[in-house]
């Protein structure tokens, strides 16, 4: 298409204009015909270009359409920071990064011996972005040095330079603008590069450079040079005197910094365009920014929170447009000359079809006789290239060209030659809108040994053999000659544990029922062994319950549905995201168990907003394909006016009714709606636990969706326990809970869990800290200005009237809703209808909308009295927002004056500490430690949890599963369904070897300890290769401690799978042990695999030279042969 535009007369004209340096204001360009001008400008001129329009979403929105029109040239995004003008808060680390990508692209033109790129890269920035002062070009130039191999450098000469650039220390590099050092080894991530980079020095000079992924900490690549760059826009050294340094908010003293006036616009080369999309909305849209800084300057100095004599952090609209005219500059929006012939006039809007299949057929044959080119651009390819295959003309000219993307509407363009160019998109065919694209998502890596991070010194643990401690942290102590490292376990009356290094796999944290403490056991006691069998006993119960649900599931008989119906086909294609790979996976495992003959019962976990609706929608016309009825149970009328709204909406295109029976409906509409159900005339009906009354008969019932089946009562559980044995039934839930609980508290069901949000979910903005009036107003306008609606939790409906009236006055501006449970249906009905129409910017309610509410367009969220909400309460309202395009903010306050319990501060900095995305399961777990699991799991189950901890029960439950499922027929699948691997048995290994990781070969004794659990947790000896190849690329050579400890974990691997229990040095005799025979039993009939082995009773027993490494080797042999 390109191509064609490039050689028409009139674009030949504009780009001889503007090379000859003329500027061309007002092009007259359509909307969606300005991408492909700017993209022809940029493959013809190849010359850096700055695209500046109003806002985020616009810019946001031509970013990702520029992938489209020009995906071999670098894009880049320049983003708005996260505050506005004048407030103290936090860039965010993508907003850094991406502002610092785009900076090092255009520095690339000025840095002495630089290579410029072969093809110059689009920068998309909206106004603000352009207007934040940044670090003046000058000060990037000097403070970027490129590194090369064989360099002399010193390397903490280097690590000094850093730091004053803006890089942070860490132990492990997880992040752009970080290093680190681990002996010769520096770690280095800069912000422009896709990957960290590796330095290992001989001395003082560069031996070798390579980059790395920061997940396995393992080497990628290798180069021969690196250019590091500032990691934030400003210089620590700049810091003028008084001011302290906040992490957080230091961009915030740019303006002080470097007094001098700098905005990315200087980092433009001399030969660079600048390109505006709209100039008339750019000046209006600039004119309020101002405005509202201005407001905001005053009302922050008569505060007392900014010093009257602060400098401006932004650039006017004069200078900047004065910057502009004295470059190379493009305006492609409206001609100021209405006679003038311009580019814009070849173009105009195509023929729009509005989801009618057969015109937009008809026309595709008709601009193919006529010779006409047509491209059409779409997400449903393969759909619409199905229905041209059959429905074609023969096209001898040009056949239409299908295209898989998404753009925003397309064009007819007039060729020099009296044909017609057009491009059609979704738009044109279906009269979709485009998706908004979200601002990317921060990928946050995590080292290797992160999952083993939950342990700290003085955390409660628990020993598989000795019982429930206290961590007092990792020691060194000397035995028989060797020096050792060891975790230290603390127990009742002071009595010590020293537990090597390999054997920290026997180590778990305590997690209880309930938040309370633990009692600590007696070393020397037989207690601990008493508490274990009375556990085993009652886990075998469990188990034998588990496993015999699961087999009677297994035969019963229900209804098997048919393959998918073209139709189903049709409502998913018309689905206007992109599935996650889980979602897909879960919609798969969904269909494929409908399809059997045994009544579905699966479990739908997934994170609030993770999709989990499009799932149930999906299984849900599955059934209605077949002629069967679904119900969809939900816990609250709002819930279910939320998901009656969905259902409506996205299968409005199909013959299916649906219906909600809930109290937001009159007795008589209730009346009508039970009739149609018994009749068969309603197809999907949802509703709260009014659906579960005697008077609800089905025709033919085929389905049932549980939506938070945890927030139904006991009674309504045993309805849905007898329904499982007749009817398919998926349940939906957010709270997570690990794995092997699910198999204790649930019942042997299958599981289905989505873990990846959505592609464009950006993490959500926490705070948490007194009530402060001054910062509620702050977040209102902030909302308002960028025409969204804020949610504000306060919890006491005898106050909300109150609390109505301070808001009033605080933001007169703003349109205030109450929403409540005691209001009467009908108010609460049309309050939330209100406010999902944007009819209300702020809604003041109580926690009524903790569940599953979903408008995308309410991205505040302010909870009055924070501390007084339960963990996973708090976890839900967050989910309220976030869901859509915007960057969301989450406020939880405490009283000001009344300090928070201990408990309720906890919560509070537990949510404020997990806000990536996902953070669900880390939530749950620490949820289960607070508020315990003994909610979950009835009180029985609960004191032998108490008893032996969290992590132990479970994999005591799994051992016995293990167990008692080889007795059991029709239960082979358990195992894989729960995750359980076979039954656990360590294997204590003795021997007279120097073992463990030194501290100047690792020196943070955090990490230590992650390793040495990460190393112990292994199982596979290709696992244990694959380490050691990490460890010389992460620390360098192996030293003979880490080895020895490396050949420790391979014996203890070869002695399970051997079967053995110990392996020790006896005087000059290795002795390797079997488990203690059972009563009765005087000898284990063991043969002699090996002529260096002698057989004992329970034991083989082998004479070793301990002064010659050879008995190393020797062990391993006879190790392998007698697992053989």
């Amino acid at each position: 298409m390109l191509d064609r535009l490039r050689s028409q007369s009139v674009y030949v004209k504009t780009l001889e204009a503007v090379m000859a340096g003329k500027a061309q204001q007002g092009l007259g360009l359509s909307r969606p015909a300005r991408l492909p001008v700017l993209s022809s400008l940029s493959l013809d001129l190849n010359v850096p270009i700055l695209l500046l329009t109003d806002k985020v979403d616009r810019a946001l929105m031509m970013v990702d359409e520029l992938a489209f029109w020009l995906p071999d040239n670098p894009r880049f995004h320049f983003p708005e920071p996260n505050p506005m003008f004048y407030e103290q808060a936090a860039w965010g680390a993508m907003t850094r990064r991406d502002r610092l990508s785009s900076l090092s692209a255009l520095a690339q033109y000025h840095l002495p011996g630089s290579q410029k790129p072969e093809k110059a890269a689009v920068i998309v920035a909206s106004l603000r972005a352009v207007m934040t002062r940044t670090l003046p070009r000058r000060d990037f130039i000097i403070s970027s040095k490129t590194i090369r191999v064989n360099q002399q450098v010193n390397p903490l000469e280097l690590k000094r330079s850093w730091v004053e650039i803006g890089y942070e220390a860490v132990d492990t590099v997880l992040d752009h603008g970080q290093f680190s050092q681990r002996g010769g080894i520096l770690d280095v991530w800069t912000p422009s590069e896709a990957f960290p980079a590796r330095l290992e020095f001989f001395g003082d000079e560069i031996d070798t450079l390579r980059q790395f992924d920061p997940t396995t900490q393992r080497t990628v690549r290798g180069i021969e040079q690196l250019t590091i760059t500032p990691a934030r826009e400003y210089l620590i050294n700049k810091m003028p005197q008084g001011y302290e340094r906040d992490d957080l908010s230091d961009e915030f003293l740019i303006p002080v910094m470097h007094p001098a006036p700098s905005t990315i616009l200087d980092y433009l080369p001399k030969n660079g365009l600048v390109v505006i999309d709209n100039l008339a909305n750019i000046q209006s849209f600039d004119e309020e920014i101002e405005e509202q800084a201005l407001k905001m300057r005053k009302e922050s100095i008569s505060e007392g929170t900014l010093d009257e004599a602060f400098p401006i952090p932004y650039v006017t609209w004069s200078e900047l447009i004065d910057n502009i005219q004295n470059r190379r500059w493009v305006e492609l929006g409206r001609a100021l000359d209405e006679d003038e012939v311009t580019i814009g006039s070849i173009f105009q809007p195509g023929e729009r079809f509005g989801g009618q299949l057969k015109p937009f057929i008809d026309h595709l044959n008709e601009t193919c006789s006529k010779g006409d080119q047509t491209i059409i651009v779409t997400r449903q390819l393969s759909r619409l290239q199905e229905i041209w295959g059959e429905k074609r003309l023969d096209c001898p000219g040009n056949p239409p060209i299908f295209k898989e993307a998404t753009l925003t509407e397309g064009w007819d363009m007039a060729l020099d030659d009296g044909t017609t160019l057009h491009l059609i998109t979704d738009s044109e065919i279906f009269g979709w809108v485009r998706p908004i694209p979200r601002a990317r998502v921060k990928v946050t890596h995590m080292a290797p040994e992160s999952t083993f991070a939950d342990l700290k010194t003085g955390d409660w643990v628990v020993h598989v053999d000795y019982g429930i401690g206290r961590f007092t942290g990792l020691v060194r102590r000397t035995l028989e000659g060797t020096e050792r490292e060891f975790l230290l376990v603390e127990y009742e009356g002071g009595d010590q544990l020293y537990v090597p290094i390999h054997q920290a796999d026997r180590l778990s944290r305590y997690v209880g029922p309930s938040g309370d403490p633990p009692r600590s056991s007696r070393l020397g006691s037989t207690d601990w062994n008493q508490t274990k069998q009375t556990v085993r006993e009652e886990v075998v119960k469990v188990a034998q319950d588990l496993l015999e649900l699961y087999a009677k599931r297994l035969t019963s008989i229900g209804y098997a549905f048919n393959p998918d119906h073209p139709w189903q086909r049709e409502l998913e294609a018309s689905f206007p995201f992109v599935e996650t790979s889980d979602q897909l996976q879960a919609i798969n495992e969904v269909k494929a168990d409908m399809m059997t003959a045994r009544p579905m019962d699966r479990l739908l976990c997934g994170d609030v907003g993770y999709g989990k609706t499009e799932v149930a929608l999906r299984a849900a016309f599955k059934s209605v394909m077949d002629g069967k009825q679904v119900a969809i149970l939900v816990p609250t009328t709002v819930l279910a006016q939320q998901h009656y709204e969905t259902f409506r909406q996205r299968l409005s295109a199909f013959p299916v009714a649906v219906e909600m029976l809930s109290r937001f409906r009159s007795p008589k509409e209730q009346d009508e709606i039970v009739l149609k159900l018994a009749l068969g005339e309603m197809d999907i009906v949802i509703g709260t636990h009014r659906l579960l009354t005697s008077d609800v008969t089905f025709k033919d019932l085929g389905l049932v969706i549980i939506d938070e089946e945890q927030r139904f009562g006991v009674t309504h559980k045993e309805h849905f326990k007898k329904l499982r044995t007749e009817v398919d039934v998926l349940t939906l839930t957010a709270t997570p809970i690990p794995r092997t609980l699910y198999m204790a508290l649930t019942g042997a069901r299958d599981i289905s869990i989505i873990n990846t949000p959505p592609a464009e979910r950006l993490p959500i903005n926490t705070h948490i800290g007194p009530y402060s009036p001054r910062i509620v107003r702050q977040a209102i306008v902030r909302e308002m200005d960028r025409g969204g609606q804020v949610f504000f939790v306060h919890n006491r409906v005898t106050t909300i009237h109150a609390m109505q009236a301070h808001l009033r006055n605080l933001v007169p501006e703003a349109r205030i809703g109450i929403g409540h449970g005691q209001l009467k249906e009908d108010e609460l009905s049309k309050v939330m209808h209100r406010f999902t129409h944007n009819e209300i910017d702020v809604l003041l309610c109580t926690s009524i909308i903790e569940s599953g509410l979903d408008i995308p367009n309410a991205n505040t969220l302010i909870v009055d009295r924070g501390d007084t909400f339960g963990l996973a309460q708090l976890y839900q309202l967050r989910g309220r927002v976030g869901r859509g395009t915007q960057r969301a903010y989450a406020y939880f306050f405490r009283h000001r004056k009344k300090p928070p319990t201990i408990e309720g501060q906890e919560r509070l900095e537990t949510i404020a500490e997990n806000t990536q995305l996902g953070a669900g399961y880390s939530i749950a777990m620490r949820d289960l430690e607070m508020r315990g699991a003994g909610e979950m799991l009835g009180m029985r189950q609960s004191g032998y949890i108490a008893n032996v901890g969290f992590h132990l029960y479970t994999r005591m439950l799994s051992d016995a599963v293990h167990e008692l499922r080889k007795t059991m027929p029709n239960t082979k699948d358990v195992e894989k369904l729960f995750g359980i691997t076979g039954a656990y048995i360590p294997v204590s290994v003795d021997l007279p070897l120097a073992v463990g990781l030194p501290a100047e070969y690792v020196q943070d004794q955090a990490l230590r300890l992650q390793l040495y659990r990460r190393m112990a947790s292994i199982t596979l000896e290709s696992e244990l290769d694959e380490l050691s190849e990490e460890f010389v690329d992460r620390f360098g050579a192996l030293v003979e401690p880490v080895q020895n400890l490396l050949y420790q974990i391979r014996v203890k691997l070869m002695g399970e799978k051997a079967g053995l229990n110990a392996i020790t040095i006896e005087g000059e005799q290795l002795v390797l042990r079997f488990p203690a025979l059972p009563e009765g039993v005087p000898t284990r009939d063991l043969n002699t695999p090996d002529v260096r082995l002698r057989a004992g009773k329970n034991a083989y027993w082998m004479k070793v030279d301990l002064s010659d490494d050879a008995w190393r080797d020797d062990l391993v042999e006879v190790l392998g042969k007698i697992a053989k």
